[in-house]
């Protein structure tokens, strides 16, 4: 999705604002949940939607039952936003996929702008944005855009839909594949779990930062990081969703 400002991004949608498409906030949340999943290469089954869903903040409201998740999916699909393919997955029409983008785009935004601008705790800021996607109207996330110098990422390193994001150079690959001796650049990480994300920080496990492999131990289930100088011990499910980058 290309930059584009406020009225080409009316003209885009042919809205004004979500609520004119009548999505509902659990809507949204999910749309969202299935661009991430598909963001990250992962298979959106309904399993994996249920795991996904369960990682929003209770604040939100969401029933992560199968039965629940199945209905709404059902309602979805009804108002043309989501389809399934021949695999079976669950894949967003090109209507929802511009919900979705519109909704992360807000989600992402709204964790820069209060962790840059009102001076949140990195940790805090994926439960404050999930507040705010839904009540963030296209006029005031162009502001929010433009104060914040156009950011191409969120805070956890993933990319903002509609703001020309560019990789960095660099061969990119999950932490889990990464090799003990090795020097890496943590790219992106997840931000779903408060628990985990929290840990994270405080490890300094975050974008930008520059680490080693001190010991890959499959065997074991835990990889450890040499970070300022400290150990840092991650599971091998949690590094499969942190992206590097070989220094």
């Amino acid at each position: 999705m290309k930059d584009v400002g406020t009225n080409e991004r009316a003209n885009l949608y042919g809205k004004t604002s979500l609520r004119e498409y009548k999505v509902t906030s659990v809507g949204e949340n999910y749309l969202l949940s299935i661009y991430v999943l598909q963001e990250e290469g992962i298979r959106v089954t309904l399993t994996q939607l249920v795991e996904q869903l369960k990682r929003t903040p209770v604040t939100e409201g969401l029933g992560t039952s199968l039965p629940s998740v199945a209905a709404m999916v059902r309602r979805l699909a009804r108002e043309g936003l989501v389809r399934s393919n021949s695999n079976k997955e669950i894949v967003l029409t090109p209507k929802g996929q511009q919900i979705a983008e519109t909704t992360v785009r807000r989600h992402r935004l709204a964790e820069r702008m209060v962790t840059e601008l009102l001076g949140l705790e990195l940790h805090k800021a994926h439960i404050e944005a999930h507040r705010l996607e839904h009540a963030i109207s296209l006029e005031l996330e162009e502001k929010i855009f433009q104060r914040l110098g156009r950011p191409t990422t969120c805070p956890f390193g993933h990319p903002i839909p509609g703001s020309n994001y560019s990789p960095p150079p660099g061969r990119l690959l999950t932490l889990n594949q990464s090799q003990a001796g090795e020097s890496y650049v943590i790219d992106r990480i997840p931000e779903e779990d408060f628990s985990l994300l929290e840990y994270l920080v405080k490890s300094h496990v975050i974008p930008g930062q520059v680490f080693s492999v001190k010991e890959a131990a499959p065997y074991r289930g835990v990889i450890t990081l040499e970070v300022e100088e400290r150990d840092v011990a991650i599971g091998y499910h949690v590094a499969s969703r942190i992206w590097v980058r070989q220094e």
